[in-house]
């Protein structure tokens, strides 16, 4: 056994590149799983910096200065980040109080039409499995209210950091923006001078992710605005949530489409019931979903991420369980530094 570790060791850890490769991916393991929350808004804020960076770089080659490249770059986010903050943010925030209001009374709805069902298909359904059904919604939508009230009397310091991050992100993506190039001279002094297997990862990360979030910013306006206009069209209540909630579940690949959905179906089906007009509704929410899948995300990323989907679920989960929400949010990312590693780590044949 101990000649197994020692060959392995030989094969992989034997370059002095790879054993700094090694020392950095554990500080940086260990700042996420022990300092994530603190460091989530200056992450936040460096995603950021990088898309305006590139649309900087955009208007430079439309023959725009530099300087004013950056300052329109920046100037765009921010009248964006102010329009969602003071225009949008409080019409979420309505519908998102009329829909818990009224959450009782459609969960009441569902278990009225629940109760229908086995006389319709008493082949399928008996009246025990659905008064099973109605009591564990029951107990589960108690225990969410309570969840909720708890959350709630101690939101005080959440709400507090809300503020400060939402003055911080947006100073921190100026500087991170204009200084670019100055932080990531400072950062590589703290490194050797002759580092090639680190630049061979750097590339391959900086490519990767920058295609990754470009596409993904364009594949969440494109989805949320199109389902703005077909629950517009539809005149499904709660559009403006609804289509806010679909557009950022494309951020999580698979799981995203799959619980943004329940919601969305609960609302028309609580609107119109079951009839004709749910299923037209039914039918165009699918095809968004579809369209999105089949014809977007392989028009966006053709040359971007390319990482099994068995691997992106275990990088939900497994960046998800250190880092919470945010590891969550950046899973394909960090995902994507992981696999960039393991395609450039040196391997040294051993002779026999």
């Amino acid at each position: 056994m101990l000649e197994v570790v020692k060959e392995w060791g030989r094969r992989y850890l034997s370059d002095p590149q790879a054993v700094l490769l090694m020392v950095l991916l554990f500080s940086i393991t260990f700042l996420i799983v022990y300092m994530g929350g603190i460091l989530a808004p200056v992450i936040t804020s460096i995603v950021i910096a990088y898309l305006l960076k590139w649309f900087a770089n955009v208007l430079v080659n439309w023959r725009i200065r530099p300087g004013w490249a950056v300052w329109i770059s920046y100037s765009t986010f921010l009248g964006l980040f102010l329009s969602a903050i003071l225009i949008l943010w409080p019409i979420i925030w309505q519908q998102l109080l009329r829909l818990y209001a009224e959450l009782p009374t459609m969960i009441t709805a569902v278990q009225s039409f629940l109760y229908l069902l086995p006389d319709k298909f008493p082949q399928f359904l008996s009246k025990e499995m659905v008064e099973g059904w109605a009591i564990d919604s029951q107990l589960q939508l108690k225990h969410a209210t309570k969840i909720l009230f708890t959350v709630s009397l101690a939101s005080l310091p959440t709400l507090i950091a809300l503020v400060v991050y939402l003055v911080l992100v947006p100073l921190m993506v100026f500087f991170f923006l204009k200084d670019n190039q100055v932080i990531v001279s400072w950062l590589s002094n703290f490194l050797p001078d002759k580092k090639p297997l680190l630049a061979k990862v750097w590339r391959e990360i900086n490519e990767q992710i920058g295609n990754y979030i470009r596409g993904k910013v364009a594949e969440i306006m494109i989805v949320g605005m199109v389902s703005a206009l077909v629950f517009y069209g539809f005149g499904v209540r709660y559009a403006v949530l609804l289509s806010v909630l679909v557009g950022l579940s494309v951020v999580i690949p698979y799981v995203g489409a799959v619980v943004v959905t329940f919601p969305v179906i609960l609302i028309a089906f609580f609107q119109w019931g079951a009839g004709s007009q749910l299923a037209y509704f039914i039918l165009a929410y699918g095809l968004i979903q579809m369209l999105d899948g089949n014809v977007l995300v392989p028009l966006l990323f053709s040359e971007a991420v390319n990482i099994h989907p068995v691997a992106i679920i275990v990088a939900i989960l497994v960046f998800g369980s250190w880092w919470g929400f945010w590891g969550v949010f950046f899973a394909i990312p960090l995902a994507t530094v992981v696999k960039a590693v393991i395609d450039a780590w040196p391997r040294h044949e051993i002779k026999p």
